[in-house]
């Protein structure tokens, strides 16, 4: 497996402000910054395509960890059977990865709406 993470990246000079002042971090550590396609992929590894996104869902685990989900060209579902998601805020000794645990083992709320978000392909290190 390589060291490289593919994806999407939230572009930092408005998306990720507009959608911070919208979900306010609930944890101290706010990471609010990308969406994963492929972990461990190669420094060869192409980007992803531009896709059609939206944050459909919130998923908190009551303790220090709260990510988004998101759904990509119309399914939250990663191709390595994951869930599409930005990991949003973290309390301590959490780490971003630990977002798929929290989504796989409890229920994530559906938005009232979707809300259409920008994303930019992107490759890089873990």
């Amino acid at each position: 497996m390589g060291g490289y993470v593919t994806g999407w990246k939230l572009p930092r000079d408005g998306e990720r402000d507009r959608l911070l002042a919208r979900f306010p971090p609930k944890y101290e550590r706010a990471i609010a910054d990308h969406v994963t396609l492929q972990a461990g992929a190669s420094e060869q590894t192409p980007l992803p395509r531009d896709v059609g996104a939206e944050i459909v869902g919130y998923a908190d685990d009551g303790d220090s960890l709260e990510c988004l989900v998101v759904s990509i060209d119309g399914t939250t579902d990663r191709p390595d059977g994951s869930t599409y998601h930005i990991t949003w805020s973290l309390g301590p000794g959490r780490s971003a990865k630990e977002s798929n645990d929290v989504l796989r083992e409890q229920r994530w709320q559906m938005l009232d709406r979707p809300i259409p978000i920008d994303l930019e392909p992107a490759k890089f290190k873990r």
